[in-house]
């Protein structure tokens, strides 16, 4: 029997205005939508913002929009996303994608 990694990828799609899509390597497709995307950013600033139990992105929360400007592979370690509110430090772990799906705290699962 073959065990495949939760965070082994098949493949990454993403809509600038709207999600990224993660097919994981057991079959698992994930969506996540930006402005959850956005607030759950896992860097350093974002992480403190949370513990001080600030808001990371309150535009968001008012409504305004985001959108992704660029978007490369971390190699293969994760998703590398900047955004068009000028933030640009958080790379998004596969591993920390899956836990956020497998949790539903951040995106959804797509049949």
């Amino acid at each position: 029997m073959t065990v495949v990694p939760v965070h082994d990828i098949e493949s990454v799609e993403v809509d600038r205005q709207s999600h990224v899509e993660v097919l994981f390597g057991d079959g698992v497709r994930a969506r996540f939508e930006l402005g959850p995307l956005r607030q759950a950013c896992p860097c350093a600033d974002c992480n403190a913002r949370r513990i001080r139990e600030q808001p990371v992105a309150p535009w968001i929360d008012e409504g305004q929009p985001i959108s992704v400007t660029n978007a490369a592979l971390a190699g293969a370690w994760g998703l590398d996303l900047d955004w068009s509110d000028g933030h640009s430090t958080g790379i998004y772990s596969w591993e920390k994608l899956r836990e956020w799906v497998d949790a539903g705290t951040v995106g959804s699962v797509e049949s």
